[in-house]
């Protein structure tokens, strides 16, 4: 018991040394308003949360930290639990949002009542939100561009889209439509969605593989490529170069390959623990502190120089991660 009061002691030292005070934020509550949890990457993003609002609760730098999230991937029930949020009378709610509009309405409720809302990866576009998001558009054209200088000579891709309707999956397939655009030598030959998720991946990739030509690429969102290369491998298909989604299975099985014939590729996320950047940001927006209504944080990048040191700190079945301290996040608000 001495050792936990001593651990929190210390937490809270770190954090006032950090420039964060929590005198003024020990009796407020923040809620986690989460759309899906259907994934390797969600639930890397939970366990991110978990991981450190567990601690400022305990070190009473904030009375609750609550997630909630939805059974399915539905405006109507999101906007629902965020209302049911108002009700329980948080002080801010943290949101991965259904639908970048869809929810304006309920998020604007919230403001009304004098909630703070923070929107995260899947972000909303009513002005009184605060968003944190990477340049999706960025991270889709990364991938073509990394295309571009492996195969000069261009070649067929296959998307791989994520869930339909999101802000992130439209904007990662904007940067990689209008990004093939500039290079004519490449053509999307096939689109599917593929959720995110390997097994949905793997199904909606088998099911198209029979109407394609051959294939010099995957271009993807993140936890569809190891489910893209088990449907090819089944087809007897060579197996092309497919983007990576920094999850452990598709890291593990680009090592395997690269260790077995020289496999290249790269993989490219939004690192899951944004959700703990969107809550030192609530915690310090309720403290009194300014913040931009819009941040941007890089995307993580694993090449072939460092997928192994990437990999060993991946855990099995999880996502290659970053996670913030109230400090990281006073550098991000900073622009630092």
């Amino acid at each position: 018991m001495l050792k936990k009061l001593l651990t929190v002691t210390v937490a809270a030292t770190a954090l006032l040394a950090a420039g964060t005070a929590f005198a003024d934020t020990k009796d407020k509550k923040i809620a986690l308003s989460n759309n899906y949890a259907g994934n390797s990457w969600r639930q890397a993003m939970l366990k991110s949360w978990d991981k450190v609002t567990k601690p400022a609760v305990e070190a009473g730098i904030v009375a609750a930290a609550d997630p909630f999230t939805t059974s399915e991937n539905q405006v109507t029930e999101q906007a629902s639990q965020i209302q049911n949020l108002i009700l329980q009378g948080y002080n801010a709610i943290v949101i991965n949002a259904a639908s970048p509009d869809a929810l304006n309405g309920v998020v604007k409720q919230a403001c009304d009542a004098g909630i703070v809302v923070v929107s995260f990866d899947g972000i909303v576009t009513e002005p009184c939100a605060w968003r944190i998001a990477v340049d999706f558009k960025a991270m889709g054209a990364s991938e073509v561009e990394y295309l571009a200088k492996r195969f000069p000579e261009g070649g067929n891709l296959l998307e791989i889209r994520g869930l339909a309707g999101v802000f992130v999956d439209d904007e990662i397939s904007k940067g990689i439509n209008e990004t093939v655009a500039k290079y004519p030598q490449f053509k999307v030959v096939g689109s599917v969605h593929g959720d995110w998720a390997q097994e949905v991946a793997q199904k909606a990739v088998a099911g198209i593989l029979p109407s394609l030509p051959e294939l010099k690429a995957v271009v993807t969102q993140g936890g569809d490529g190891y489910g893209a290369a088990q449907a090819i491998a089944a087809a007897g298909r060579p197996v092309p170069t497919i983007i990576m989604g920094n999850r452990q299975d598709e890291l593990q099985w680009w090592k395997e390959q690269k260790d077995a014939n020289g496999y290249e590729t790269m993989s490219v996320s939004i690192a899951p623990g944004v959700s703990t950047l969107a809550f030192w940001v609530a915690q310090m927006i309720l403290d009194g502190k300014e913040v931009p209504k819009d941040l941007t944080v890089p995307f993580l990048r694993i090449d072939q120089d460092n997928l192994e040191a990437n990999l060993a700190g991946t855990e099995k079945g999880g996502v290659a991660n970053v996670e913030y301290s109230a400090e990281d996040a006073a550098k991000v608000v900073a622009g630092k």
